[in-house]
This record gives structure tokens, C-alpha cells and sequence, in this order.
């Protein structure tokens, strides 16, 4: 409440026209669809590391590579997905001859975003545990 001229006065805001922060830079799924990715990833695996490697496997089928995304400005190719030692899912970038591993979920990824896009925001969901 505000007061203006000893009266209190309600402020209204219209939430619908607040900007809010995005999670991610991934395209919006319906919670549905998500939750049959992640089904369809984790069935059968039994831990996190087996249920890691499904969602590696679904990327790798599904996610249309190469691609290229902008990385702190400059402009890298999406050339494959790896597993690292730790288990953790990674995008092997090359710019100019040079290769980096980029976390997948740090990933900015193009709009449009490539074909197969659905398994990494599945995969980001389930890291959250959704």
C-alpha cells in the first residue's frame, strides 16, 4: 500500500506483463511431452549413471549436429555429444581448428533451435529432478 494524502492506496501490477527471467535458453515443451522423453530415456536404467547414459544415447540419435551456436561472441560449431569421466553430458565445439567441451545444459543454443533440441531440455528436467 501507498498513502497519498493520508488515504491508503492500493498498487496493482499486472503479473501477465512482469518479464520473467528464463530458466534456460531451451525451447518450451509441455510438461508431457518432457516427462515421456524422460520415460523413454531412463526405462530400464537402474542409477543415475545408467539413466545418464539413456539420455546420452537419445541425444545422440536425436539431436541434428552440426550446428552452430555463439559462444562469448564467437561463432563455434557443434560437432558431436561425450560423456565425461564424471558422467556428465558435453558438446564438442570447434572454432578454428580448436576443440572445447562445453557442459551441455551451459550450452547457448541457436533459434532455432536444431532438431532433437527436446532431449537436452528432457535432460535438463530430469537433472532437477523434474
Amino acid at each position: 500500500m501507498t498513502q497519498k494524502q493520508g488515504k491508503p492506496s492500493t498498487v496493482h501490477v499486472d503479473i501477465r506483463k512482469l518479464k520473467r527471467k528464463p530458466e534456460s535458453n531451451f525451447p518450451s515443451f509441455s510438461r508431457e511431452k518432457i516427462e515421456a522423453l524422460i520415460e523413454e530415456a531412463v526405462v530400464d536404467a537402474y542409477g543415475d549413471d545408467e539413466q545418464t547414459g539413456g539420455f546420452i544415447t537419445m541425444i545422440e540419435e536425436h539431436l541434428a549436429l552440426p550446428f552452430t551456436v555463439s559462444i562469448l561472441g564467437i561463432e563455434a560449431v557443434v560437432e558431436k555429444v561425450d560423456m565425461t569421466r564424471d558422467g556428465g553430458i558435453v558438446a564438442v565445439c570447434r572454432h578454428d581448428g580448436v576443440k572445447q567441451r562445453i557442459e551441455i545444459l551451459d550450452l547457448p543454443l541457436p533459434k532455432p533451435a536444431p532438431a532433437g533440441a527436446e532431449w537436452i531440455a528432457a535432460y535438463s528436467h530430469w537433472r532437477r529432478g523434474f
